[in-house]
């Protein structure tokens, strides 16, 4: 880290401090919403998922569970059946279990650096149980058809889009590992079940308590823009910080900004999206540039979809 960056870190540090100071009450606010959030939503909804994921992942039982969907997959998306595992959990369960199995598997060879690289491009995005329930409601949108494809649809069919592409061409030479993992690997084949279930428990205890630290800090973090920009604007700029607490202040007040929010995922889902994939030499900068494609397109399908409907008010397809 080069020295001027050091003394601007070393600022903003300074800076927050000292906001965290004189304003109690804020303080408390922004840190007693990232604790909440993640302790109501984030670990009943992940932590399980966590823990079933690592012990499929440590007993190799991801390519039977996918087994089914791999033949409608495979030729689409051009994955092996461990890819087709990680799109099913990304899809289903949601961010961050898209980025998480995804590492799990490329640590432990099951997926190659092209495919890895090539399934964080769209398989980890917010949970359909979230945006369905938590969401849509809030929003005040009752049609769900059109939203779904926006949220889902996009990505399915940019996975189609760079499967078709040159990017991600199978090239096995760029993926090293060392010899300590391949035999810690091999040691976990021959391990009792109950060792699986425990490393799975622990390491899921691991990484939900990370998540929670990153909602805390980027919640925390909302100070910053409630001292020094426009009321109006600081809906959004909470949203960008952490997208759960963001749009909860948004509301139904603008509905369209938080379908373009989501995709993107906000600066804390970034944050937390790189401590799960920290250990391996996946790019978190290329993951970044995909989430912004993915918005674009995201905007571009609403933009179509608002003309249609200002178009062809009565149309009997439209919600």
């Amino acid at each position: 880290m080069k020295k001027y960056e050091r003394i601007l870190l070393t600022l903003a540090f300074l800076i927050l401090f000292f906001l965290m100071l004189i304003n109690p009450v804020e303080s408390l606010y922004f840190a007693f919403t990232g604790l909440t959030l993640w302790f109501q939503k984030m670990i009943p909804t992940l932590f399980p998922f966590m823990i079933l994921s690592g012990i499929m992942v440590r007993m190799n039982l991801t390519e039977y569970f996918s087994a089914l969907l791999t033949p409608v997959l495979k030729p689409l998306f051009k994955v092996s059946g461990h890819g087709a595992y990680c799109m099913i959990m990304g899809f289903l369960c949601g961010f961050p279990m898209g980025a998480k199995v995804i590492a799990d598997l490329y640590e432990r060879e099951k997926l190659s650096y092209e495919e890895a690289s090539y399934l964080l491009a769209f398989c980890n995005n917010i949970g359909p149980i979230y945006f369905v329930s938590f969401v849509l409601p809030l929003l005040g949108l009752k049609k769900t058809l059109p939203y779904l494809f926006g949220m889902y649809g996009i990505p399915l069919l940019y996975g189609i889009l760079l499967s078709r592409s040159r990017v991600f061409q199978k090239n096995q030479e760029k993926r090293r590992i060392g010899q300590e993992l391949k035999a810690a690997s091999a040691k976990q084949d021959k391990d009792s079940v109950l060792a699986h279930i425990d490393a799975s428990i622990m390491s899921g205890i691991e990484n939900i308590t990370r998540l929670g630290g990153y909602m805390i800090l980027f919640n925390l973090l909302n100070l910053f823009p409630s001292m020094c920009l426009p009321k109006s604007t600081l809906p959004i700029i909470n949203a960008l910080l952490e997208i759960t607490s963001g749009i909860s202040r948004i509301g139904p007040s603008m509905p369209l900004a938080v379908l373009l929010l989501l995709p993107f995922g906000g600066f804390s889902c970034i944050a937390q999206t790189y401590s799960i994939i920290k250990n391996t030499d996946l790019s978190i900068s290329a993951y970044c540039i995909h989430k912004i494609i993915l918005t674009l397109f995201t905007a571009v399908f609403y933009g179509i979809w608002i003309g249609i409907h200002w178009l062809f008010p009565a149309a009997p397809f439209l919600p």
